[in-house]
Order: structure tokens, then C-alpha cells, then sequence
């Protein structure tokens, strides 16, 4: 059963602004070094980072508490994008018997990430 939806839109060329503006400092603020080891690795990072954070967004709009940029980050199974939680969030959501789910996409002026809190039938 979906519980809550988000999603969240961002534009890439805002990012590269932020990149160049702030660089180092912005990356380590924002990302996890899990999605800076992918994206890092891309000939341009932008588009990757720009869907991580409107993936971070669109959880923030499912998640009924407030977050910082590292307690939910992207990691990847295989070529399949997956949500990842810092302990304490992972605990909570499964305490609640939740599962998030991702879906990124980017084009070449903007990156989409829609996130679906789910409940398995049976859970709490």
C-alpha cells in the first residue's frame, strides 16, 4: 500500500552554479560519498547530482520530520537507483514496516526523482 508520494524537480544548469560557486564545500555538505564516488566518476556530474538531490527533496516531502542532506542518500543495485538512510532513519522506517521507492530520470535541462513510501500488506 503507497503511504505518501513526493517528488521534486530539479534543474540542472542550478547545480552547476552551485558547483562552481561553491564547489568542495557544497559537495561535501550535500552528498553522501557513496553518490559522490558515482558521480564523481561521470564525464558530467551534473545531471547525477542534480537527480540525487531531488531524490533527497522527494523523500523530505514523504517523510513526516525534517532531515539533513545526509540522512538519505542515493545508492546504486546494479544499474537500478536505490534509496540509502543514515541508521537512525533506517531504524525508523523500519520500526514503521516501510520501504521507500525510487525512480530518477534527467533530460538535458532537468533531473526528476519521484519517491514512494510503501507498506507491505500485513505490516504495522
Amino acid at each position: 500500500m503507497i503511504l505518501a508520494l513526493g517528488a521534486d524537480l530539479v534543474e540542472i544548469a542550478r547545480v552547476r552554479r552551485l558547483l562552481a560557486r561553491h564547489g568542495e564545500r557544497a559537495l561535501k555538505r550535500l552528498f553522501h560519498e557513496e553518490e559522490l564516488a558515482y558521480a564523481l566518476a561521470l564525464k558530467d556530474p551534473a545531471p547525477s547530482l542534480a537527480a540525487r538531490l531531488a531524490a533527497k527533496e522527494a523523500f523530505q516531502k514523504c517523510w513526516p520530520e525534517s532531515l539533513s542532506w545526509k540522512s538519505v542518500w542515493v545508492g546504486m543495485e546494479g544499474r537500478r537507483p536505490a534509496l540509502r538512510f543514515a541508521p537512525a532513519l533506517e531504524a525508523a522506517l523500519q520500526e514503521r514496516g516501510l520501504t521507500a521507492l525510487l525512480t530518477l530520470s534527467h533530460e538535458r535541462t532537468h533531473a526528476l526523482a519521484v519517491v514512494a513510501l510503501v507498506r507491505a500488506p500485513g505490516g504495522e
